[in-house]
């Protein structure tokens, strides 16, 4: 050991032992995704199916059809808007993953609750101007395969964002959010309503207002054309995509790992041109540095014209 000692590379090597800084921790977001994973209300979910097989050809391959909003995903604006650059190709890296917040707002829901900066703010996470948003509500435990499975309960009673949220988001400068939900709009402020009635006036009988009259209408200018547009479902959506604040949805995994706690996330979806959204894995880095920088053209998502 002494004569080890002498030599100063096996010096420098005990020093760096010892002054090594904590590796990274990586949490995973994601949902784990078979042919039992739902698709959202009214989507078919997944199938996947082998194309050859190892006795016959040598080699297996498979082959997967399914929704795009299916599982753990990452909604790009071409989902409601006619942005044709809004497509999952034209989102740099440094975009999809950078720092942010997880925030617990999970002890305020309950079946239709409605979110407000309140709420948010109250969670006392430290959320920056800039960052990538997620918010627990503690809704995916009612997921596929999870501990409390209730596929109706997840998909049409969950919580979701009031206006004032999609207001508060924008003057944030929120760079994109997600939740545990089956959408980041209230369940009962989209198709849903109109798809399953029979929830829709449950509701109804709850608040002593349809859906439509709780949620009430909204308005924004097109981009492009200037028409006014006045819409009653899905403003996290239409309005939000308009103004560049993205979404993913069915976020869940080990979540509840990284509750009010800063980190790096990045969303992984398929650098695939026009591919309106695309299912992701979503990972949280803990014990890093919050600066990211993307290098290469690729990563700036700088396509070269057709």
């Amino acid at each position: 050991t002494r004569l080890c000692m002498r030599n100063p590379c096996a010096r420098l090597g005990a020093s760096m032992t010892q002054n090594r800084t904590a590796a990274m921790k990586i949490v995973d977001l994601t949902h784990v995704m078979n042919v039992h994973t739902p698709g959202w209300v009214g989507y078919a979910g997944n199938k996947m199916y082998y194309a050859q097989n190892l006795q016959t050809v040598r080699i297996v391959a498979q082959r997967i059809d399914t929704a795009l909003h299916v599982g753990t995903h990452f909604d790009g604006a071409m989902h409601a808007t006619d942005n044709p650059k809004g497509d999952m190709a034209h989102l740099p890296l440094d975009y999809l993953c950078n720092r942010g917040v997880v925030v617990d707002i999970s002890k305020h829901m309950h079946d239709w609750a409605v979110i407000t900066p309140e709420i948010i703010e109250s969670a006392g996470a430290d959320i920056r101007e800039g960052d990538i948003l997620i918010l627990h509500t503690g809704w995916h435990r009612h997921y596929e395969g999870q501990s409390q499975q209730d596929l109706v309960r997840y998909f049409c009673y969950h919580p979701g964002p009031s206006l004032a949220t999609l207001d508060w988001m924008l003057k944030k400068k929120i760079k994109w959010w997600g939740m545990d939900t089956g959408s980041c709009d209230h369940a009962m402020n989209t198709s849903i309503r109109y798809m399953r009635p029979d929830i829709a006036e449950e509701f109804t009988k709850k608040h002593g207002k349809t859906p439509a009259e709780f949620f009430g209408t909204f308005e924004f200018k097109h981009k492009r054309s200037g028409r006014l547009v006045r819409e009653n479902v899905f403003p996290f959506h239409t309005w939000a995509f308009q103004e560049g604040l993205l979404h993913a949805e069915n976020i869940g995994g080990d979540i509840e790992l990284v509750l009010n706690k800063r980190c790096l996330i990045g969303a992984f979806p398929w650098r695939y041109e026009g591919l309106e959204s695309c299912p992701c894995r979503i990972v949280a880095f803990l014990d890093t540095d919050d600066t990211v920088e993307a290098m290469g053209d690729a990563a700036k998502a700088i396509l070269q014209p057709r």
